[in-house]
Order: C-alpha cells, then sequence, then structure tokens
C-alpha cells in the first residue's frame, strides 16, 4: 500500500521501518520467516531498508538476512518504485507503482514476484482517491509461473489532533487468478478480491500501524488477516519495534497462510524530528511578504549552491532563488489569493520542506509545505 500508510514488513523478517523523505535503516532482531512450504523462527535476523520520496517519485528497498535452524540462512527483499505525474487539472493526476519481490534459501529453493498499476489519482491535501489496474506475476519452485490481471481502488486520509497524526487507508483489489498447478495439483482459474484497512497513529515518540484484510473469493474460499506493528523511539536515531499478526497465502510465490510475531532494534542513520508539544505553538503556513503586485518569498539554506522553488501553482515547475549572500535566498512569486503547496529543491538534489513550515501529506507518502496568500 502507498500514501500515507507507507509502512513496509522487512521482506516478512525483522521489524518495520517508518516512513519519511529520506530514509535508511538497520533492523536487527528475532521474528518469523516464511518460505514456501512453512515457516521458521529466526533467532538472528537483520533488515536493511532505504528509500526516498519527492512530490512526483517514492521508492523503497527492503531486505531480509535471517538465520534458521540447522545452519541455514533465509534471503528476502521488496522493491517499490512509485511515479505520478504533476498535477494536471484540479488535483487530478496519473500514477504508476512497479513491486519486484523474491526469496531465497541457502539449502535450495527460490520465489520471484513483479507487479505493476497504472493508476488516475485526486487528492487534497487531507484526503484522496485512486482507481488503476495492471499485471501481476510470479514463480516459485513448487507451481508453474502464474501471470493474473489485478485492479486496485483506494483511498486515503490524514487527521491532525491535539494528541498527534492519525492516517487511515482503504484498500479493494479485485484480481482474476488463472489456473495454476501446485505439487502436481491442478487449481481452477478464478476470482478472489483482497479488501485491506490500515490506520497508523502517531503520538509523540511512538507510532502504531494496525492493518485488517479480507480475501473474499466464490472459488478460493474467503479468508482474513490481521497485524499490528509498535515502534518507539528511545532516541532520535533508535527505535525498538515490535510486530505480531498472520499473513494470506502468497499465491504468486506460494508462500502459505502463517502467523508471524517479529522483535528487534532499528538504526536510523537521519534522526527524527522531534515532536512539537501538542499545548504548545504549532507551525504556521508560509505567508509571502507583499513587494508592490509581486510576493517575496525567502529561505535560509547557509551551505547551499543552488536552491529552487516548485509548487502546485505552475504544475511543480522549477523556479530558481536568487542568492542575497550569507545563506539567504530569494525568490519573486505571482500568485492570486488562496492556499498552495510547495516544496523546494537544494543543489538540484535534495527536496526539503523549510523548517518552521507547516506541512500536509502529499498523498503518496512524502509531505508538502503549505503557502497562504492572504
Amino acid at each position: 500500500m502507498r500514501g500515507p500508510f507507507l509502512i513496509l514488513l522487512a521482506a516478512g523478517c525483522g521489524v518495520w521501518p517508518a516512513a519519511a523523505q529520506k530514509r535508511a535503516s538497520l533492523g536487527i532482531g528475532v521474528g518469523t520467516v516464511r518460505y514456501p512450504g512453512g515457516t521458521s523462527f529466526s533467532s538472528a535476523a537483520f533488515s536493511p531498508t532505504i528509500g526516498f520520496s519527492s512530490p512526483t517519485l517514492d521508492a523503497d528497498g527492503s531486505a531480509s538476512f535471517a538465520s534458521l535452524p540447522n545452519g541455514v540462512w533465509s534471503s528476502q527483499g521488496r522493491g517499490d518504485v512509485w511515479v505520478t505525474s504533476p498535477p494536471l487539472y484540479r488535483g487530478w493526476r496519473f500514477g504508476a507503482e512497479g513491486i519486484v519481490a523474491g526469496t531465497a534459501r541457502s539449502d535450495g529453493g527460490r520465489t520471484a514476484a513483479a507487479q505493476g498499476v497504472g493508476e488516475l489519482l485526486w487528492s487534497a491535501p487531507r484526503w484522496g482517491f485512486g482507481i488503476g489496474a495492471g499485471p501481476s506475476g510470479g514463480r516459485s519452485v513448487d507451481q508453474s509461473s502464474v501471470t493474473a490481471w489485478r485492479t486496485r481502488a483506494r483511498g486515503w486520509w490524514h487527521l491532525t489532533g491535539d494528541e498527534g497524526d492519525t492516517d487511515w487507508q482503504v484498500t479493494v483489489e479485485p484480481t482474476r487468478f488463472p489456473r495454476i498447478t501446485v505439487d502436481s495439483t491442478v487449481v481452477p482459474a478464478g476470482w478472489f478480491t483482497d479488501a485491506t484497512v490500515g490506520a497508523t497513529l502517531t503520538r509523540g515518540r511512538a507510532v502504531a500501524s494496525l492493518a485488517a484484510v479480507a480475501r473474499i473469493s466464490g472459488a478460493y474460499g474467503s479468508k482474513g488477516a490481521g497485524s499490528i506493528f509498535l515502534q518507539f523511539y528511545v532516541a532520535p536515531r533508535v527505535a525498538l519495534e515490535v510486530a505480531g499478526g498472520s499473513y494470506l497465502d502468497d499465491p504468486y510465490q506460494g508462500l502459505p497462510r502463517a502467523g508471524f510475531v517479529t522483535l528487534g532494534v532499528r538504526l536510523h542513520a537521519t534522526a527524527r524530528a522531534s515532536s512539537a508539544d501538542p499545548k504548545g505553538p504549532k507551525w504556521s503556513p508560509l505567508v509571502p511578504e507583499r513587494r508592490g503586485d509581486s510576493l517575496v518569498v525567502r529561505f535560509q539554506f547557509d551551505s547551499a549552491r543552488s536552491v529552487a522553488i516548485a509548487g502546485d501553482w505552475n504544475q511543480w515547475a522549477q523556479l530558481p532563488l536568487r542568492s542575497l549572500g550569507a545563506g539567504l535566498w530569494e525568490g519573486t512569486l505571482a500568485l492570486r489569493h488562496g492556499l498552495y503547496h510547495f516544496n523546494v529543491l537544494v543543489d538540484g538534489t535534495d527536496w526539503v520542506v523549510p523548517n518552521g513550515v507547516a506541512t500536509v501529506p502529499d498523498g503518496l507518502g512524502g509531505m508538502v509545505a503549505v503557502l497562504v496568500v492572504p
């Protein structure tokens, strides 16, 4: 799932990373490992993750290396890339997502899967929805390769309260699955629909994510699963994580339905921003200074060589800012009264939100700053 609910299980072992605009982390822990034919409990698991978000791109990668009984090692991985066009008309845009995943064991046995989807999206600062379709495929050592057509409808909401933020997402995915052969047994073609509801609650140092999924099928039988993930930051770069619940079976890689539990510590490359006191002052939108018929914005980036601003008022085209010296950068805008969203590009590579400016989710897992012209 994308959007605000951007928490990935580290390929079925270890612990989950929290979403951010730029992220890299390493998890060390114990937990359940799933593979074709069953599950095992690992007493040593290592799960690195990397990720990047911008207004039009979100990429995540995760891997897991786990020790199993009898000296066997298991490796699992997942990569997810999401791209979207700039807003086309009143919040509408096109998007595309590609996912690859796979597993391997040192004593033999490999699986692989890939999914793609094209999507039409509409998003507002606090909520949005999308509808799309695309192919899915996979293969494991115990079944023939399979390709299926998957459709997807989803919606998301972001709520901000005095106690913290809450993100909701609902996804419905009807899939036409073809006939396959598993262990010499022919499984007939049929439809199944996965319906998922997820919520992520951020409360100070704590993050809690809950998910429930139901697979509805007259051909294969209906079933359900659920999970909970808890994360607590003991330091800006160190979080304790625990998760538990159950998986549905994965028909693309031949992974079984199973329960799981994980426990570990995650070390983050980037310090987590401190949460503001809910009873204290809130960050405010950027209000440009009026200079005649123009609006002037200024930002402080001490070591920057170039700075540009991009926003939804010009389809996210980059407008270079001029240096005033001493790390101060200035730009002139021509905007009507209203509310806008923007990000700042530093040195041509880093999209950032200026410190002290109010932000909202962009609907794709990142954050954009808020600008108001009174």
